[in-house]
């Protein structure tokens, strides 16, 4: 009986925790809703997920609870790490910059759970301006595509050099058969529809195509 009341005592919430608790769930959900909106801001992907982007102000205000349950607890510490080591999460990340937001949503919420309110402002602040200088940046540099030239025979030298003019162009792929060529190439140009009309205007050009590449898939 002795052992139960004081393991009550020790679980007692006074009104001043109660507030502190509060204000730093409502802070996780805030810092939350702003990671959301620096995800949302500086997408440059193909589909936007709004499962993810709910996934990050979640993270966040998930994990606050959690680390200030087990902060001033060792059992309840190694309690959650064992837990934790057999979880599986199978869910696959196609882009690895959403790994960086998952981990930045996480950091945020321990930080808010152990208390550590200026240092939690100022790494939200921190991350989100470097992460909007740096797409800035990567998004004014020329586009990179995969051209897809289809055309007969006597268009080849043609098409070639309209392409051999864009300073940054690689041959990926070229295929021969009886109805025409099929050319893929990695080009770099600021300006395709240009590039496209060119290619439209040579006789013997059946269709050319640009698709958005990213180095690692189109």
């Amino acid at each position: 009986m002795n052992a139960f009341s004081s393991l009550w005592s020790s679980q007692t919430i006074t009104p001043s925790s109660w507030l502190t608790i509060v204000f730093s769930l409502v802070l996780a959900f805030a810092v939350g809703l702003f990671i959301a909106f620096i995800y949302r801001r500086n997408f440059r992907g193909v589909m936007f997920s709004n499962n993810f982007t709910l996934t990050l102000v979640l993270m966040t205000l998930i994990t606050c609870p959690v680390v200030m349950c087990i902060k001033e607890s060792l059992q309840l510490s190694m309690g959650m790490v064992g837990a934790l080591s057999i979880v599986r999460f199978r869910t696959a990340v196609k882009d690895p910059l959403d790994t960086a937001y998952m981990f930045w949503a996480l950091t945020m919420g321990i930080l808010l759970g152990a208390g550590q309110f200026f240092l939690t402002a100022l790494t939200v602040v921190g991350i989100a301006i470097l992460i909007t200088v740096l797409t800035q940046i990567q998004s004014k540099r020329m586009n990179s595509f995969l051209l897809v030239v289809r055309m007969g025979e006597e268009a080849e030298r043609a098409a070639n050099q309209v392409i051999a003019s864009i300073r940054t162009q690689q041959l990926r792929s070229k295929t021969v058969s009886s109805s025409g060529i099929e050319a893929t190439y990695e080009v770099r140009v600021d300006k395709p529809d240009a590039l496209l009309s060119k290619l439209r205007g040579v006789n013997g050009v059946h269709d050319a195509t640009l698709v958005s590449y990213s180095g690692e898939s189109a």
